[in-house]
């Protein structure tokens, strides 16, 4: 059975995030989600598959993240979409972490503001915003179909680090909670590295099974 979606992963940058592109398999309409850089790389793969961009997702504000906001942005004329804890963060280097690492990223100001339960129209596909703080204020799971973006929520094998600015590692513990709410058959596509099956993670994953 055809799938209603096409996915086209880019990985990018020196932290080499997974940059993921969702389109309609019909309207070929698309999300970026999570562009952290290599904004050139990006927009070739959206030309190359013939994708029509209509919005950028950013699972949370970290500078590995939005890198490429401003060029996706550009090319496109398309809204950036961030959960609104974490939208503060798009101009400010001290809180998407670019400051640490000498830079001053500065990102667009989201066009619109995300909230646990928005629902966001790509083409004829329906994303859930599921907010899960605990890696940053703002994180957000995107769900959709038989998949589930977890940005750095949660790993194939571990979860996101607490220990930032905005961290928390209560607020993470509660977060994993939600993933009980999703078939085991859930297709997990994580920030960074590989990607598993929420049943993989329940067998395997110890912080999922953390009380």
């Amino acid at each position: 059975m055809n799938k209603p979606y096409v996915l086209e992963t880019v990985v990018v940058g020196s932290l080499e995030v997974n940059c993921y592109l969702l389109a309609d398999a019909v309207t070929l309409e698309c999300a970026v989600i999570d562009p952290g850089d290599d904004g050139e790389k990006i927009i070739a793969r959206i030309n190359e598959k013939k994708l029509k961009p209509v919005a950028i997702i950013n699972t949370h504000s970290h500078a590995d993240h939005i890198g490429a906001d401003a060029q996706i942005n550009n090319a496109f004329n398309v809204p950036i979409m961030i959960h609104r804890a974490d939208a503060p963060n798009l101009s400010d280097p001290a809180g998407n972490l670019s400051a640490y690492e000498g830079g001053e990223l500065v990102a667009p100001a989201a066009g619109r503001l995300l909230e646990d339960g928005d629902i966001i129209g790509i083409g004829n596909l329906k994303i859930r915003v599921v907010h899960t703080p605990g890696h940053t204020k703002g994180c957000i799971l995107l769900s959709v179909e038989d998949l589930l973006f977890t940005g750095d929520t949660l790993f194939c094998g571990t979860v996101g680090r607490t220990d930032l600015p905005g961290g928390s590692d209560a607020e993470l513990n509660r977060s994993l909670k939600k993933f009980n709410e999703f078939a085991r058959s859930t297709r997990i596509l994580p920030g960074h590295e590989k990607q598993c099956t929420l049943k993989e993670e329940y067998a395997h994953n110890i912080f999922l099974g953390r009380p």
